[in-house]
């Protein structure tokens, strides 16, 4: 019996409580379970894409990011050769390896006590080995975050069904008794659109002092089919994103551009792509941009590729002065973002996990399968 139970119980006579009279007793014992409770989690999971880390990876890395769709040879090999440039290694692991070690250093310092795992969509650390490994450990409640901001099936609906599917085809017993709960959106947190505000603004600073009042503010994203963006939401979270952060920074010439488009040519793809826009904009009156791909959280082969290497080329054809605004990758007010969703799905479960509801009838998957890379 709870203990404010216990002690209206006990009474020898009818009682009748007004709110005021039991909210002490109620506070008290909400105040002794949350001492007494574990928690609602066991460790936090971040879940990421993944990168190969050297020349010999590029190519299983990327049999790997199609997961046997096939493409044309030639698109293939286009791709490899953005990889070599880098020597294949994307910088994509590491930075996810210090935002893990940001994250955990923070949570030892201010709570909740939680160790911090890293498992990849496409390369080592694999979710599946991260699972296992988690499973070992004696972890089963694990809250889960996706490091993408903004919400669709590519940028999280499919990182979600490969943990699914790890957890119903599991390696061991214990594996397949792990849960995950996923951290509610943060694509509108303060702390995100403050570390994307500063990355701009250290941009700006570096262009000449006569341009910036001129300098027009350029987000990007991953673009993905249409038919994917009509049903979610990720085109009207990058804007309020994106509007967020100039609002932060104090620019009202702002916009928003697409990269990395793959897929079918004839596909209907969200535009525009940020090469096309730079060079229309130019014949417009565009003096100078600053390019702040707002949709990718570290840097990686498609960031450093398409916007320091092709749309760097198009605005030096152009003679239009650029920068390119760091994504927040591991700047600490972003790592302090992820501690605070942390903390407030702690709290939000704080008194007990969500259970999973299941429909009679489940409804038809409303997103895409995902597109070839």
């Amino acid at each position: 019996m709870f203990p404010i139970c216990a002690r209206i119980y006990r009474q020898e006579q009818p009682l009748v409580l007004a709110l005021a009279d039991v909210r002490p007793y109620i506070m008290e014992d909400l105040m002794v379970a949350e001492r007494l409770s574990p928690g609602p989690f066991d460790a936090v999971l971040l879940i990421g894409f993944g990168g190969p880390q050297g020349r010999e990876d590029i190519r299983p890395f990327l049999q790997n990011v199609l997961r046997g769709r096939r493409i044309p040879p030639a698109r293939l090999e286009a791709v490899v050769q953005h990889y070599e440039l880098f020597d294949g290694v994307s910088p994509l692991t590491e930075i996810t390896m210090r935002q893990a070690a940001g994250l955990r250093t923070r949570l030892a310092a201010d709570g909740p006590q939680l160790p911090v795992y890293v498992g990849m969509r496409n390369w080592h650390p694999f979710l599946d080995d991260t699972l296992s490994e988690m499973a070992l450990a004696g972890v089963k409640h694990n809250l889960g975050i996706i490091l993408s901001a903004q919400h669709c099936y590519s940028s999280c609906g499919q990182y979600k069904q490969n943990v699914s599917q790890a957890l119903s085809e599991p390696r061991n017993q214990k594996t397949a008794e792990l849960k995950v709960t996923y951290v509610a959106g943060w694509h509108d947190h303060q702390g995100f659109v403050a570390a994307n505000a500063e990355c701009i603004r250290n941009a700006l600073d570096t262009l000449p002092a006569a341009l910036r009042q001129e300098t027009r503010l350029v987000f990007t994203a991953h673009s993905i089919p249409q038919a994917m963006a009509r049903v979610s939401r990720y085109e009207e979270e990058l804007r309020e994103s994106s509007a967020l952060v100039a609002q932060h920074v104090g620019c009202k010439d702002w916009a928003l551009a697409f990269q990395s488009r793959s897929g079918r040519p004839g596909d209907p793809w969200l535009e525009p792509d940020i090469c096309d826009y730079l060079r229309a904009e130019v014949k417009t009156g565009l003096k100078s941009v600053i390019i702040s791909p707002i949709g990718f959280v570290c840097d990686h082969i498609e960031v450093l590729y398409d916007l320091d290497i092709e749309a760097a080329e198009v605005c030096r054809d152009l003679g239009l002065p650029m920068r390119r605004a760091a994504s927040v990758g591991e700047h600490p007010i972003f790592l302090d973002t992820l501690a605070d969703v942390v903390r407030q799905s702690h709290r939000r479960y704080g008194h007990g996990r969500p259970l999973p509801v299941v429909p009679a009838n489940p409804p038809l998957p409303l997103e895409l399968p995902p597109p070839a890379r």
